[in-house]
């Protein structure tokens, strides 16, 4: 059963396997998020893999929290509108009641169907440690859009499938952008309100307006506002918050105070991914805790001050000498200043 109250998970890893359960477990938290975790199915997911999920995470004492997103290319057709969005819109509502009845609690989504850009995966940091960095500034010198993908995951899959578009209007308005996002959620939230199950909305990263001729509509407050005055009753519907992409918005710290005084007293902030930039939008970099745009020590105590009773996780991390690929040693880092964090936000409100 998952637990109540603010708690701390680690996460955003594709492969369940018995090193990530022994770190989480050696490191102490409480649960893990998996992040688009590899499984049968070219469309949708099974109960009974899901359900392997869980119970190999509660063998080592932990509970699977979450998982966020499925594969791009499942929902890809609802986001941009195309035909074949109804196809997948009933499949979604498969992997849904498979989430739901596997006894997972939270589904998180992102409705970017060109991704997460970077324009540098390894820009200096304190120290020399490597940290993700976007410049638009450099994305807005491309003008062929096969030469953008370099500016994708590299990790992503199928990335020939992104829409790409070179400079000029977009080819796929912010108005389009959001009838389809409506379209998709008027499906599936009865669904997954059903089946008990939350859908967490991420940010946009980076928070622009367009990218690549696709328009983007949750890089500032008034967008995850709008949506929410669409569903303003659903149980189901709520939010990732991921601090880092509401501090790269143009109102940085502003930003992330005001997502979580709007959203966490009405209990839609399912779960944080607890990360930070330095700079916001046109040009940001990725940093350790406690040197970016916003006091992480504020944060936990605005976030428990305004009823938030999820769980944080460590989420991006910048890469440290001799770490490896899942950046054990920076997430190791991330995931004690959050304890310390919490511990002492938890004494100073007994």
């Amino acid at each position: 059963m998952t637990e109540t109250g603010i708690r701390i998970a680690v996460g955003q890893f594709h492969d369940l396997t018995d090193e990530k359960l022994r770190f989480a477990s050696q490191i102490g938290v409480r649960g893990i998020q998996m992040n688009t975790p590899k499984l049968p199915g070219d469309t949708h997911w099974q109960e009974a893999d899901l359900r392997a999920l869980v119970t190999k995470t509660a063998a080592w004492g932990l509970t699977l929290e979450a998982i966020e997103n499925v594969p791009v290319h499942f929902y890809d057709k609802a986001m941009l509108g195309l035909p074949g969005r109804d196809q997948q819109i009933e499949n979604y509502c498969k992997t849904l009641r498979a989430v739901g009845r596997a006894g997972i609690p939270v589904l998180g989504y992102h409705f970017m169907p060109n991704s997460v850009w970077r324009t540098d995966r390894m820009a200096p940091g304190r120290g020399g440690a490597g940290c993700t960095k976007f410049d638009m500034a450099e994305v807005e010198q491309i003008t062929d859009p096969a030469e953008m993908r370099r500016f994708l995951p590299t990790t992503l899959g199928r990335q020939e499938a992104m829409p790409l578009h070179g400079p000029g209007e977009p080819v796929i308005t912010e108005a389009q952008m959001f009838a389809n996002y409506a379209y998709f959620m008027d499906a599936v939230l009865p669904v997954a309100e059903a089946e008990g199950v939350k859908l967490a909305l991420h940010p946009d990263d980076p928070p622009v307006p367009v990218l690549g001729g696709v328009a983007r509509i949750f890089y500032e407050p008034a967008g995850f506002k709008r949506a929410w005055e669409r569903y303003p009753t659903s149980p189901a519907w709520g939010l990732d918050l991921c601090l880092g992409c509401c501090s790269e918005m143009s109102g940085g710290k502003r930003d992330v105070q005001e997502m979580i005084e709007f959203f966490a007293p009405k209990g839609r902030i399912f779960y944080v991914h607890f990360r930070d930039v330095q700079g916001t939008v046109p040009n940001f970099t990725e940093c350790f805790l406690g040197e970016g745009n916003f006091d992480p020590a504020e944060v936990m105590t605005l976030l428990r001050q305004c009823g938030f009773t999820g769980f944080l996780l460590d989420d991006h991390v910048p890469h440290m000498d001799g770490d490896t690929d899942w950046n054990h040693r920076g997430r190791a880092h991330a995931i004690g200043y959050l304890q310390g964090l919490l511990r002492m936000s938890e004494r100073a409100t007994a």
